[in-house]
């Protein structure tokens, strides 16, 4: 992550803080999900204008030139040693054990094609388990979207050379 990067994130990580307030809070008071809201402070999101007066309402401590710079369109980047923590680790994991089987059944259920990862949303969500334990719930929630054939037809570029 470049500095100018970091420094906007960590700005916006310290007035969460200082708000002592759960993403799961802040997605409730603004009709987010946390996950998004996560984004939003990473910069790994855009805000609009819409969510703005939701967002200062419950981070009253946000400036509006953080406002400003949350409504750019960010560079949607990570690190690479994020993978090094064990909870991004075993996330990865987890798609890699069972991302066959997940693909089976998408293109079992809807043919072939893709979840989004553009329209979509992600939540994260903690619930008990049968035995009492705390257990994680990852939801995912992508649009479908189809494969299509490549006719040339149907390509735009090649229709307008033609005209």
């Amino acid at each position: 992550m470049d500095n100018n990067k970091a420094n906007t994130v960590a700005s916006l990580m310290s007035v969460k803080q200082k708000s002592g307030k759960t993403f799961s809070q802040l997605a409730e008071e603004t009709g987010l999900t946390n996950v998004y809201v996560a984004q939003l402070l990473r910069r790994q999101a855009q805000l609009k204008p819409e969510t703005v007066p939701k967002l200062k309402a419950a981070l009253p401590l946000l400036s509006d030139e953080q406002i400003h710079d949350m409504m750019k369109a960010p560079l949607r980047s990570y690190d690479p040693n994020l993978i090094q923590d064990p909870t991004v680790y075993r996330l990865n994991e987890a798609i890699m054990h069972f991302g066959e089987s997940i693909k089976e059944i998408i293109n079992e259920e809807f043919g072939d094609g893709i979840m989004s990862a553009i329209d979509f949303f992600c939540s994260v969500d903690k619930v008990k388990g049968v035995d009492g334990k705390d257990r994680v719930v990852v939801t995912f929630d992508g649009k479908y979207l189809p494969h299509t054939e490549h006719k040339t037809e149907h390509m735009v570029s090649r229709l307008m050379r033609k005209e």
